[in-house]
């Protein structure tokens, strides 16, 4: 059983197993969860194809690649060279990708394995995973519960041990709330950190790929390998990162100081039980050792108002180029007038 990826490189080279076996086994994973519908498309054949070779490697050079053999999946957004990408919308359904996102460049590049594509909220927009030209993704933890939005199927699909790793995209919380629903752990990265290129965008000032996993390190050795500059994005930060995933196994006595927004934690929306809890683990904080302390945010009412007048006005120019034209869904209506052409191919594309 996975449970991080230094112990599965442990197992790898002393040969309890191989990346073929688990392949297979997250294959099957996947096949037996469908009814949770996290995955688009599985990519199963190529997936054992690259274990395989991975596996003779071990046995001529050893490991060599930070990320050798994990089996990770990728949001519908997320573009991978000869693989459809749809942003689970019918617009672009069949589009297939001529060319690797940075992101999947960089994790191919230290020889991970990626298994598959999955499910989310159409065009990244969405809280619970259940606007999607696929249909919805269910949480793992019961059908009747929503497993977050946008990246509702990555999450899902680390939940319930369907990949080792996976990534999603972050917009407005669409890593960061299906994390917390689904129980794991979900990192959405400074703007820039990781190269957008690649990216189906809906609001370019805001979108970040992110990361899910199931402990912090393992999460932290994604962003190790993806992080950094791109020629490809000229908004991705142009440092290095100026961290390593090892940097976590340091002393374990350090002691924080660590920040929280009082107005936040007493904002009348907030559920009493989810306050009861941050002001729990506040106060184990304080316990050992760590400094914690308020800090005041008058403009808090004023985020979400922002947030939808900048994403949406974005969403409107960057999806104003899904058309029907060049690629994409295209009505099959005969039409003489240009204007009625494009509002039956995007009428009928999009989702209400």
């Amino acid at each position: 059983m996975f449970t991080s990826i230094q112990h599965y490189h442990q197992q790898l080279i002393s040969g309890e197993t191989s990346s073929v076996a688990a392949v297979k086994n997250y294959v099957e994973q996947i096949k037996k969860n469908d009814r949770l519908n996290a995955f688009v498309e599985i990519f199963e054949t190529e997936a054992l194809e690259r274990a395989a070779l991975l596996d003779a490697q071990i046995k001529s050079t050893g490991i060599k690649g930070k990320l050798h053999g994990v089996v990770i999946a990728i949001k519908d957004v997320i573009c991978y060279k000869d693989h459809k990408v749809t942003a689970a919308s019918k617009i672009l359904e069949g589009f297939v990708s001529v060319y690797n996102s940075t992101a999947v460049q960089r994790l191919l590049d230290e020889d991970a394995i990626i298994i598959g594509s999955c499910n989310c909220d159409e065009f990244a927009m969405g809280s619970t995973n259940e606007n999607s030209a696929y249909g919805k993704v269910y949480n793992a933890l019961g059908e009747n519960k929503v497993p977050g939005g946008s990246s509702g199927g990555s999450a899902v699909a680390v939940q319930a041990d369907m990949c080792m790793l996976s990534l999603g995209s972050d917009t407005g919380g669409s890593v960061r709330q299906p994390a917390d629903f689904c129980g794991i752990v979900g990192l959405k990265p400074t703007y820039g950190r990781i190269s957008r290129y690649g990216l189906i965008a809906y609001a370019s000032s805001f979108d970040q790929i992110g990361i899910f996993g199931k402990t912090v390190t393992d999460v932290a050795l994604a962003l190790e390998v993806m992080a950094g500059p791109d020629e490809f994005d000229s908004t991705a930060d142009q440092h290095k990162l100026n961290f390593s995933s090892s940097d976590l196994s340091g002393d374990a006595n350090k002691k924080f100081r660590i920040a929280y927004f009082d107005t936040a934690l007493n904002h009348p929306s907030l559920d009493k039980e989810i306050a009861t809890g941050i002001n729990e683990t506040i106060n184990l904080l304080k316990e050992n050792g760590h400094v914690v302390e308020a800090v005041p945010f008058d403009l808090l009412d004023y985020i979400v108002p922002a947030y939808y007048v900048l994403t949406t006005a974005e969403a409107s120019s960057n999806l104003s180029r899904f058309d029907g034209v060049r690629y994409g869904h295209r009505t099959k209506e005969t039409v003489a007038d240009l204007t009625h052409f494009y509002k039956l191919n995007r009428s009928e594309g999009f989702s209400k």
